[in-house]
């Protein structure tokens, strides 16, 4: 099992990942606010994007920890693996 390669985030990714973010819940805001309905049903869709995106945030932490694991078990198999490897000694011969 090989590990995958480290990728980094340039500035400009993460950039555009905050400002998309600030866009969209900003946009579905407004449209909340600007909804012909009385202050329950605004404060109820308000609520609901909020579950929203603390659920994405939870999830996309889950996420990450997932792949981390995965990485992680991975070296340590291949650090096992390689520790076998430099051990063996095909041409020993054991006195009996």
């Amino acid at each position: 099992m090989s590990t995958p390669l480290a990728t980094r985030n340039t500035a400009a990714y993460y950039f555009q990942a905050v400002a998309s973010f600030i866009v969209s819940a900003g946009a579905t805001v407004v449209g909340i606010a600007y909804l012909p309905v009385n202050a329950w049903e605004r404060a109820f869709l308000g609520l609901g994007l909020l579950y929203t995106i603390t659920s994405a945030i939870t999830l996309a932490k889950v996420v990450r920890d997932k792949q981390e694991e995965v990485q992680l078990v991975g070296r340590v198999e291949k650090a096992r693996l390689d520790k076998l490897l430099t051990e063996h000694d095909p041409y020993r011969v054991d006195a009996p």
